[in-house]
């Protein structure tokens, strides 16, 4: 018997929610992603690391929020929490190498189009891995062109996304960039579950028996929502990921080199004009050959 699927059981309170999550995620990953590009030595891996998490936890969130609203008529639904939280690894991992490519790699065509497939594979993934976990006394099924579509929609949402983060300065277009990366990616949950339809077996359960999918989703979203809040924190904090500069740079002491090679202009001496300039060593032999007999 197939059942009848509710995607908006809460109104637009979840779909709502749900956006703000992927644009919490994706603001804070296009930050940190900018941020690492910029930055040498061993603080580019903190910055990658940071910003790979930050994408991840935030679409892994969005999901699962979003599927607070999913129900189907008389029939109580479950989560395996070992699959549930093997699809929030798969997001971050697999956003990790995709970002890690693109940080190492540098901004080229060939390492945006790689590390957007390996990041938009790594979304389609955990999406649908999560929805492997949904625990039901039924079968889901799936139309395969509208999988294909969600699938199409992750990669093109990361790959822009990824070129954001490379592309975009200053904390404002970025955040618009935030914004189309969280309407790409709500675009890509609902289109996959557009695709689903569910197969009960047996006669349907009375209604309100089970929990309800909140109560059972809650606590599993804690701990990916505090790092938000934290890594938010961070970002918040340092003033380079805000205004998009490449951070603050020391002023050389006087008479100090500015740059590898470049000498400082030598400050004049008591008793000459500011605008004084030592005569080069041309100079003094043109005017010693002058002043022979």
């Amino acid at each position: 018997m197939e059942g009848t699927v509710d995607g908006f059981s809460h109104g637009l309170v979840t779909p709502a929610a749900a956006y703000l999550m992927a644009c919490l995620g994706g603001v804070l990953g296009l930050r940190c992603t900018t941020r690492a590009l910029r930055s040498r030595g061993s603080v580019r891996p903190g910055w990658l690391a940071l910003g790979a998490v930050s994408i991840g936890s935030g679409i892994w969130t969005m999901h699962f929020v979003a599927m607070t609203g999913f129900a189907v008529d008389e029939v109580p639904i479950g989560y395996d929490p070992v699959i549930t939280f093997a699809s929030l690894g798969v997001a971050v991992v697999m956003t990790a190498i995709g970002i890690f490519v693109v940080g190492h790699r540098g901004a080229n065509t060939m390492a945006l189009v790689t590390g957007g497939m390996i990041t938009g594979l790594g979304i389609a993934t955990m999406h649908y891995l999560g929805m492997a976990g949904m625990q039901l006394r039924g079968r889901l099924e799936y139309d395969t062109p509208t999988v294909a579509l969600s699938v199409v929609i992750a990669v093109v949402a990361a790959t822009a996304a990824l070129w954001a983060a490379v592309s975009v300065h200053g904390f404002l277009p970025s955040l618009g960039a935030g914004l189309v990366m969280g309407v790409a990616v709500s675009g890509m949950h609902y289109t996959g579950m557009a695709a689903v339809t569910v197969h009960v077996h047996g006669a349907a359960s009375p209604a309100g028996g089970g929990d309800e999918p909140g109560m059972l989703l809650a606590p599993m979203l804690v701990g990916p929502a505090v790092f938000l809040v934290l890594a938010a924190v961070i970002v918040m904090s340092d003033p380079a990921l805000l205004t998009g500069g490449p951070g603050v740079r020391h002023t050389p002491a006087p008479g100090r080199a500015t740059a590898v090679g470049v000498p400082a202009q030598r400050r004049p001496s008591y008793g000459e004009p500011a605008n004084w300039s030592a005569p080069s060593r041309e100079a003094r032999r043109g005017f010693q050959r002058a002043r022979r007999p």
